[in-house]
């Protein structure tokens, strides 16, 4: 099973060059399956890839009341990876802010974005790794879609608005699904978010259920939709910015239907012998 995993993180991590020597790379932890599996395939790779990279497994302490602290240090010591634990009450800023029964996701992300952008810069970290998976990709296109009315996802290699950081999705190839089948496999030590991960009223939420009817219905159809995101044909869409419609000028012979090709082929066919 991990090197199934191990084999479409590392197409991933080619096609997109994500990983360069000497990289120092953040992986950023957050006790849930996806990063508990981003780290395990990195090590993975990491003994036997081509160029050298470090990897330095990095976990935000948001201070969330019962949020078990001694486990995330623990598991990475008794595996032997270096890490940092970064302690930053964002809990508290998120419950104060949004008001009770709104969706805290938007300015969760946003504090744990800028916590972790901030250590990466104070330590010399090349690259940002995420656990983000394919299906996240693809719930995020539908997000963007429906609320957003962005023809928009989740790239698999990102530079970050101020230019200072990569990050990369070295996941991105993979199913949720072969995720958690790993994760149960290797009995990854699971801290369940309690911040937003239980709320009910998400716009994901609405999304998953949607992506999971439909992969029921139709299977496959969410690795179609990803293999879409890698097959654009810009000018079959709408936006100017990409594709320049207003110099589209007709030829100076329209392309033949079908019907036409046909008849014209019937015609030069004896000619074709003819000359054989």
């Amino acid at each position: 099973m991990q090197a199934h995993l191990r084999g479409l993180a590392g197409k991933a991590i080619a096609d997109f060059g994500m990983i360069d020597r000497g990289d120092r790379i953040m992986v950023c932890l957050s006790g849930g399956k996806d990063s508990y599996t981003l780290l395990d395939v990195l090590l993975s790779l990491k003994r036997s890839a081509p160029v050298d990279f470090d990897l330095l497994a990095v976990n935000l302490d948001q201070k969330q009341p019962g949020f078990p602290e001694g486990v995330l240090p623990a598991y990475l010591e008794s595996i032997g990876v270096p890490f940092h634990i970064i302690e930053q009450d964002t809990y508290s800023v998120v419950k104060r802010v949004i008001p009770e029964g709104k969706t805290m996701c938007g300015l969760c992300s946003r504090l744990r974005r800028g916590a972790l952008y901030r250590f990466a810069a104070d330590n010399g970290i090349t690259k940002l790794a995420l656990g983000h998976h394919r299906d996240d990709i693809v719930e995020t296109l539908f997000l963007n879609m429906f609320f957003g009315g962005r023809l928009k996802a989740m790239a698999p290699k990102l530079l970050s608005a101020d230019g200072r950081h990569v990050v990369i999705r070295p996941l991105a190839y993979v199913a949720e699904r072969e995720i958690a089948r790993y994760a149960r496999a290797r009995a990854f030590p699971i801290i369940p978010c309690l911040l937003c991960g239980s709320q009910d009223n998400l716009q994901r939420t609405a999304i998953r259920k949607m992506l999971a009817d439909w992969e029921r219905e139709y299977p496959g159809r969410s690795a179609t939709i990803f293999a879409a995101l890698q097959n654009l044909a810009p000018a079959h869409l709408a936006d100017p910015r990409h594709f320049d419609f207003s110099r589209l000028r007709a030829t100076a012979f329209p392309a033949m239907t079908d019907t036409e090709e046909l008849e014209l082929a019937r015609h030069l066919e004896p000619a074709a012998v003819a000359y054989a």
